[in-house]
């Protein structure tokens, strides 16, 4: 079995695209990949995307640094966990994470001024081949002390190789101060392995102008059913010429959304296919299939020409992970013009909500940590308790936390001028904390690429959904055998 999945995982790692945090298509990476770098899509993963304005780190440590291989571990010997140590990471995105990880250095530093942090920039991509190589020859020197790894890989790489992460359900660390669903991603049969970071909650951003030409307002799109949201698409669309949505053809992102959206799953709590008769993916897939047939929503081939329908106007809304803000910021000349709001709900569904989440990623401690200690007291004194460092990291690089006590910041408060004065920050906190958490596992990226390709049969074939469904099933099962 375990060849089986590292087999997976090579393929993982050899494919980008299979690995974002901002969902499964070809933005650049699926959920968490490289797509979530950068606002308009390009390597990183959509989810990390930072505002154009976001300054680079002051000294981007590491910058210069020799290669991870010749490094990891070098600086990480000594040092309580009260003061002096060092620790490397690695990390991805300039003006993104590795900031946010130097600023939480700084607030480390400011009462353990001989601590220091080397911070290594390394592409998520690469962080998935290098642990991979490390599991298979089964040194793990190679690791860093702390590496950070995208919340739909996580489950994936603590099954495969558990002997590579340190297990942090008894660090001191309060995981119940962080919102249920992110926490979820990294554990795995109840032990935590990871200290959540960046939010991915599931957003509804709207153009206000347009909708009020159509003869709504941001509060008609609020805490709707998606039945809804297709009856008023299709009002706006008569009245303005604008779809409300649009995603990439072939990828999976909405349709994994809706399901989050119910708490379901691909899998069942085994980590079998549980996809023929689930009732919620058949639901789900009709849904989206109403959509395009209603012409609420359009597809397009690729990321670029995504973020263009937000940014040139073809569109008069998106539903994604809060990451897809920097994107639509990018646009400067429609500050004002958009609102913000919560996702649509399906209708007859047990336990459907109008939450649900798309990227985001999460900290690890590697079994090769030479002061174990030290790592766990810095991410619990940063990441994982401070508000001061969320509000410091939140202006310049819109890292919006899914530490729950930061939402009752006034930083978070802030009325947030591009939406209207609405303060959107605070919302997505909260919509994060009502996110109902999903079951993902070792085969989460196949199966939903399978799912990707089923939806697209239906709706370019004609095929049905529920043959569709079986085909996907089937193509899972047989992976998993392989």
């Amino acid at each position: 079995m375990k060849k089986k999945i590292l087999a997976a995982l090579l393929c993982v790692a050899m494919s980008a695209t299979m690995l974002t945090g901002c969902g499964g298509g070809n933005n650049g990476g699926d959920a968490n990949t490289d797509a979530n770098q950068d606002a308009a899509g390009d390597e990183a993963t959509g989810e990390d995307a930072a505002p154009e304005e976001a300054p680079a780190p002051e000294e981007t440590e590491g910058e210069d640094a020799p290669a991870p291989e010749e490094t990891e571990g070098e600086d990480a010997e000594g040092g309580d966990a009260a003061g002096g140590g060092s620790l490397t990471v690695w990390c991805w995105d300039p003006a993104f994470n590795i900031y946010a990880m130097e600023e939480a250095g700084k607030v480390y530093q400011a009462d353990n001024p001989d601590f220091k942090l080397d911070v290594v920039e390394t592409p998520w991509d690469d962080i998935q081949t290098k642990l991979t190589t490390a599991a298979t020859s089964g040194d793990f020197s190679t690791l860093p002390d702390i590496f950070l790894m995208q919340d739909n890989a996580f489950q994936k790489n603590v099954i495969s190789y558990p002997e590579a992460f340190l297990d942090l359900t008894d660090s001191g660390i309060d995981f119940s101060q962080f919102a249920e669903a992110k926490t979820a991603y990294s554990v795995v049969e109840g032990k935590n392995y990871g200290v959540p970071f960046d939010n991915g909650a599931a957003v509804a951003c709207y153009r206000t102008d347009v909708l009020e030409e159509a003869g709504f307002s941001i509060d008609d799109f609020t805490d709707i059913t998606w039945d809804e949201y297709i009856e008023k698409g299709k009002v706006v669309l008569e009245k303005t010429g604008k779809p409300l949505l649009s995603c990439q053809a072939g990828e999976s992102d909405v349709i994994m959304m809706m399901m989050q959206s119910c708490g379901a799953s691909l899998f069942d709590d085994n980590g079998d296919p549980a996809m023929v008769g689930n009732e919620t993916l058949v639901k789900v897939m009709e849904t989206y299939k109403a959509l395009v047939e209603a012409g609420v929503l359009i597809e397009v081939n690729d990321w670029d020409q995504y973020v263009a329908t937000l940014t040139n106007e073809t569109v008069a809304g998106t539903i994604n992970g809060c990451w897809i803000m920097a994107s639509i910021q990018s646009a400067e000349d429609q500050s004002g013009k958009w609102g913000l709001t919560n996702m649509p709900s399906l209708v007859g569904v047990e336990g459907a909500t109008n939450y649900s989440n798309n990227g985001g990623s999460s900290w690890c401690i590697t079994s090769n940590c030479q002061n174990p200690d030290l790592a766990k007291d810095f991410l619990a004194k940063t990441f994982a308790g401070s508000v001061p460092f969320y509000e410091t990291i939140l202006p310049a690089s819109a890292a919006i936390a899914t530490y729950l006590p930061a939402g009752d910041s006034d930083v978070y408060a802030e009325p947030a001028e591009f939406y209207g004065g609405d303060a959107v920050f605070q919302k997505i906190v909260e919509f994060a904390g009502k996110t109902p958490s999903n079951n993902t596992g070792v085969y989460y990226y196949e199966a939903r690429n399978y799912i990707a390709t089923a939806m697209q049969n239906v709706i370019n074939n004609g095929t049905s959904i529920e043959d569709e469904v079986k085909a996907a099933q089937e193509q899972v099962e047989f992976t998993m055998q392989e």
